[in-house]
């Protein structure tokens, strides 16, 4: 017999999962000076990797490390590092509620990947949701072509990156559980980050003024007293947030909880504002209005055509 869905606590579940991401995403553009990108990406999914295995020891979860997809589970990893760290990137010179709202672009991608790689079946209506979806990305990005910072792209970039990873998660999920994929990114994370402190962990190409290329290029513990227990705080809080969204989807309808994964964008506003006094155009809530209403309409219309790859799990 099945549990009855408890949706009331399976949306506090999520509205409070997307509340702390945004809180983390908060942790990143507030220590960014202080830290360089791949020693925060290091600390942070160390941290997380370290609450996974005592979760996972303490519920008496089996974790399978090896993976039946070897190939697939490296392009995976390698598209999710590389995909964050342009989010992390683009926080350092745009909003909260921008790089959030760029970032769901990711619906529409995972559409027509889904399309390439998995065989699905896409109608004119879901064709026209994804051509409204990006016409959203296209006035919250408000390009001026002769001048454009090409940079404002990197939570797109994030988001293209983001969808190739759960594309791959789609087609490996028969045989790889959440925890081993979970496991698998962390060790990759940590793996590739090892990797750049070794090549410019001592900063030896640190030679820009820019803040954000400085973000990238630190040297590495410059300032761990100030900088490693924000670090520390995010591994936590990403690893409570997993913890939100896993159980949220565990008790309640996938179908009402990932309707309220778009709050992420809403908290990213309010905090935006609270912290960083950040206010968002009205050509900003025009571009999140479309941006939102096509995922919506994309997730009910896969619903109906029984193919759920777009509501999976944000994993961040």
């Amino acid at each position: 017999m099945s549990t009855p869905n408890n949706n009331p606590k399976g949306i506090l579940l999520i509205l409070s999962g997307m509340a702390l991401f945004s809180i983390q995403d908060s942790l990143i553009k507030y220590i960014f000076e202080e830290s360089a990108l791949y020693e925060l990406y290091f600390g942070r999914t160390l941290t997380a990797l370290i609450l996974l295995t005592v979760f996972l020891k303490i519920t008496s979860q089996k974790l399978i490390i090896k993976t039946h997809y070897p190939l697939l589970t490296c392009c995976r990893v390698i598209c999710f590092f590389f995909g964050f760290s342009f989010f992390y990137i683009s926080l350092t010179y745009m909003s909260l509620a921008m790089a959030n709202a760029l970032f769901f672009s990711s619906p529409f991608f995972i559409s027509i990947l889904a399309i390439i790689f998995l065989g699905e079946k896409v109608g004119i209506r879901r064709w026209l949701a994804i051509l409204v979806g990006f016409i959203g990305v296209y006035i919250v990005l408000n390009p001026n072509f002769e001048n454009f910072n090409y940079m404002k792209l990197a939570p797109v970039a994030c988001a293209l990156c983001y969808a190739i990873s759960m594309t791959i998660t789609k087609i490996t999920s028969d045989k790889d559980n959440v925890y081993s994929q979970m496991f698998h990114l962390y060790i990759g994370a940590i793996g590739i980050s090892i990797l750049f402190f070794i090549f410019t962990g001592k900063g030896q190409f640190n030679t820009f003024s820019d803040p954000t290329f400085q973000f990238i290029l630190r040297e590495w513990f410059t300032n761990p007293t100030y900088a490693w227990p924000y670090i520390v705080a995010m591994g936590f809080v990403a690893a409570v947030s997993f913890y939100c969204v896993f159980s949220a989807y565990s008790v309640a309808s996938p179908s009402v909880v990932s309707l309220f994964e778009y709050s992420l964008i809403i908290w990213a506003i309010i905090i935006g504002y609270v912290l960083f006094n950040d206010v968002p155009t009205i050509r900003t809530f025009v571009g999140v209005a479309l941006i939102i209403g096509a995922g919506v309409y994309i997730y009910f219309r896969e619903k109906v055509k029984d193919q759920m790859i777009v509501s999976d799990t944000p994993n961040r």
